[in-house]
């Protein structure tokens, strides 16, 4: 992914107002620089001053969509169950799966309406397809034969059709 400005990030949001936008806070490191962006497909955070908002800047042909999503509150989940990702397929344990909702943009976003997707609930797809974070348990372990390219393809194609149907309201 290439890298983002904040003015870019706040600018890129479909679902919020700009008032909204303005007040979310960046990802830790990101005033420090020390986010890596090559290790990323997309960006995402969880809100330091509301934890319950994660927020997802997807980067596409016409520039980046940023979703502000809604977190799961914490609850404790069974070891013993397995959950996927949607968007990069990996496998956790119930409790690294999450699913978010992110109300839809214009008029049928201000009635409440919402679609959701489960996502790794740190939001490290990138670092998943990558090797560089390991889910901490799996029940299941399954190897695939896509190249790391054509995971974070697939990766993408999957996020871009979340943000799509948030787009499309």
């Amino acid at each position: 992914m290439e890298a983002l400005t904040e003015k870019e990030i706040r600018g890129s949001f479909v679902n919020c107002s700009k008032g909204e936008a303005g007040r979310i806070r960046m990802p830790a490191g990101f005033a420090d620089e020390s986010t890596r962006w090559d290790d990323l497909d997309f960006l995402g955070w969880t809100d330091p001053g509301a934890p319950l908002r994660a927020l997802l800047v997807v980067p596409g042909d016409n520039g980046p969509t940023g979703l502000v999503l809604r977190r799961p509150e914490s609850r404790r989940a069974s070891a013993l169950r397995s959950s996927m990702c949607q968007v990069c397929l990996t496998e956790h344990a119930s409790s690294g799966v999450a699913l978010f909702v992110a109300p839809l943009s214009g008029a049928a976003g201000r009635n409440g309406n919402t679609v959701g997707e489960y996502l790794c609930a740190d939001l490290a797809c990138s670092l998943y397809l990558r090797g560089k974070r390991k889910p901490k348990m799996r029940l299941v372990h399954r190897e695939e034969t896509l190249t790391l390219d054509e995971r974070i393809t697939r990766a993408l194609t999957n996020l871009r059709a979340f943000t799509d149907r948030v787009v499309a309201g």
